[in-house]
């Protein structure tokens, strides 16, 4: 058979189309079966089970799957025949009119014809920026491909007469403008021109500088060539503006270095705005002195002159702290005194004259003066600058010194009032709660006691008195032997020193040895007694 039909016996050898792909050699007339006459179809299929994927060289994909056979293999002509370029399907589908060649599959698929897959990227004009979001009819008109102009202006012609340049600047959009956006252009006026547009200047429209025919005039560089009509001055300045402003604003003084005139500014007069102090535009008519700005702000009437220098500074006008030397007056200001703790009005009622002000304490302090004047009108023997409350008074001057625990004692302790002169000087009138002798010894507590330690006392009973205490009268209570209270004046009520003074309960001999307990008796202890056998009692 092969002889015959050698383009069968090709597929076979090389494998290829249906009868190469066949599972193992096949004799031809198991399909192809003779002597059956002559309208014998010996090339029939079943379309529908037919496995073109599989058993053809031409893979159905997209919208390949559903198109009816007979549309690609036509009658008349074998099956193997049918054309497998898209061209010879698709060529009255081809909007290009084949200018763009017969390879449809370099954009088309078989998914959607319409939806192309054409890379831009791959001729002469990559899309970038906005280009790659127009449509391709908007540049292709016609469905013409081929000869597309490739310059800005082709295209945007109608923008540059109608809002542009009108063809001023030629037909290089692309030397300012870019694809990223027609707006705004990328064209630097500093490295461009001898300009540079800084501040305000940058954000300015081109036509607020270039009028007339636009841009074919280059305007003057100087800035009163433009701003000759905000000069307030009447070039009164002359015409250089720059000395004095600057781009970012021209009511913003930014450049003119006052420090350079007569009159620097420093502290708050550097934040005054121009006008405050230039009521008219022509600035060297402004004052110099501060009273000719100050004259409103002079509460002293003009007191003390016009320089208002020697007291106020720039930082504050209230503030005079370092400027007016107070030390340098009768009254020098010290710690609370001074200012910022000390206003000066506080002492100074009157502003037009401070010079009346009294110096004595009592003048500004009689309403704290707790004492009621009982102490005097010298505050400052006792009160201090540093504060009110701290005082230096010297209680050893006072007939009253302080010792002891009493060192330690705040002041309300003793002086219950302000009128500290009313305050008792005896022990007792402080210490009274604190008598456990209930005045059996007396209201003169510092007999016994001292201002170390009320509880340590220091009465002496063998030297202050004529009655030594010895044995177990030394441990002994006051109280057990001064059962009575003192009398008014003295330290203690009058006491036997007999032991029958204290011990007549506790005679058990009922008088029968007479008083002298001491004869037989000892003061380690009662019930030791002395041996005086065949002796008598003492008479």
């Amino acid at each position: 058979c092969m002889d015959c039909h050698k383009d069968v016996g090709a597929d076979v050898r090389g494998k290829a189309g249906f009868h190469g792909r066949l599972e193992q050699p096949v004799v031809c007339k198991t399909c192809h079966t003779d002597h059956k006459g002559r309208d014998l179809r010996t090339t029939d299929l079943d379309k529908k089970k037919f496995e073109h994927n599989s058993k053809t060289d031409y893979t159905l994909k997209g919208r390949h799957e559903k198109v009816a056979c007979e549309k690609c293999h036509v009658a008349g002509k074998k099956y193997r025949e049918a054309a497998q370029d898209c061209n010879s399907c698709h060529k009255k589908d081809d909007k290009h009119k084949g200018q763009l060649g017969a390879k449809c599959a370099d954009c088309h698929s078989e998914s959607d014809w319409k939806e192309a897959k054409f890379d831009h990227e791959t001729t002469k004009f990559p899309l970038t920026g906005k280009h790659s979001d127009v449509k391709c009819t908007d540049c292709h008109k016609d469905n013409v491909y081929k000869d597309t102009p490739k310059n800005c202006y082709a295209c945007h012609r109608k923008t540059d007469e109608q809002k542009g340049h009108k063809g001023l600047y030629g037909e290089k959009c692309d030397s300012c403008h870019t694809t990223k956006a027609w707006k705004p252009s990328t064209f630097n006026h500093d490295t461009d021109t001898k300009y540079l547009l800084r501040g305000k200047h940058s954000s300015t429209a081109c036509k607020d500088c270039h009028t007339g025919n636009l841009y074919q005039v280059k305007p003057k560089q100087e800035c009163y060539a433009c701003h000759k009509k905000d000069d307030k001055h009447k070039e009164s300045l002359g015409t250089n503006c720059a000395a004095c402003h600057i781009e970012k604003s021209w009511k913003e003084g930014g450049k003119f270095d006052h420090e350079k005139t007569r009159f620097p500014l420093l502290g708050k007069h550097a934040k005054v705005e121009c006008k405050e102090c230039h009521k008219s535009p022509m600035f060297k008519e402004a004052p110099k002195d501060c009273v000719g700005c100050h004259l409103k702000d002079d509460k002293h009437k003009t007191n003390l002159g016009t320089a208002c220098a020697d007291c106020h500074n720039e930082q504050d006008w209230k503030a005079t702290q370092g400027r007016f030397d107070h030390d340098k007056t009768k009254f020098l200001l010290r710690n609370a005194h001074a200012a910022p703790a000390v206003k000066c009005t506080a002492c100074h009622k009157d502003l037009a004259s401070f010079r009346n002000t009294a110096l004595l304490c009592i003048s500004c302090h009689k309403k704290d003066d707790k004492h009621e004047t009982q102490l005097g009108e010298k505050c400052d023997s006792c009160h201090n600058d540093k504060a009110w409350k701290g005082t230096t008074f010297n209680h050893g001057k006072a007939r009253f010194a302080l010792t002891g625990k009493h060192l330690i004692t705040t002041c309300s302790k003793c002086h219950t009032t302000f009128r500290y002169k009313d305050a008792a000087r005896d022990c007792y009138s402080c210490h009274k709660n604190e008598d456990k002798h209930k005045q059996v010894f007396g209201m003169r507590c510092e007999s016994c006691h001292n201002t170390r330690a009320w509880t340590t006392w220091s009465f002496d009973h063998d030297s202050r008195t004529k009655y030594r205490l010895e044995g177990s009268h030394s441990k002994l209570a006051c109280d057990a032997c001064h059962k009575q209270a003192a009398p008014i004046g003295r330290d203690s009520a009058p006491l036997g020193t007999a032991c029958v003074a204290c011990h007549r309960a506790a005679d058990v001999h009922n008088g029968g040895f007479g008083p002298r307990c001491e004869q037989c008796h000892q003061v380690e202890g009662w019930k030791k007694v002395k041996s005086r056998v065949g002796q008598g009692p003492d008479k």
